[in-house]
């Protein structure tokens, strides 16, 4: 086997490793589980301090880069939410032409 061949295997082998371990650390979860609330609907942003910003994240996590910001009670639709191994669960919310990730903790169904 010539070592091209070899090489490619391994990386293929590699990403294959890598996609699955992704996979397992970050899983579906239904909000109702975990915040009382079921995805698809909307949400309003709660536990905010009136002079302070909620982060929209571009990814689901606290260092990603930060796309937008909302203010307290701003409603928002709440996509879909994840659980992430060893870290906070969060959720994808739009609101206008905003897409991205918030902490579940700063959410609460809409009344």
């Amino acid at each position: 086997m010539n070592s091209a061949l070899k090489n490619l295997i391994v990386a293929a082998s590699a990403g294959f490793v890598i996609v699955a371990a992704a996979a397992l650390a970050v899983t579906p979860a239904m909000a109702a589980g975990t915040k009382g609330y079921d995805v698809g609907i909307v949400g309003k942003v709660v536990g905010v301090e009136w002079w302070d910003t909620l982060n929209v994240r571009l990814w689901p996590a606290s260092y990603s880069r930060k796309i937008a910001e909302l203010t307290p009670d701003t409603l928002v639709y709440v996509e879909r939410c994840i659980k992430v191994a060893h870290s906070s669960d969060w959720c994808k919310v739009g609101r206008d032409t905003t897409y991205g990730w918030v902490n579940s903790r700063y959410l609460a169904p809409a009344q």
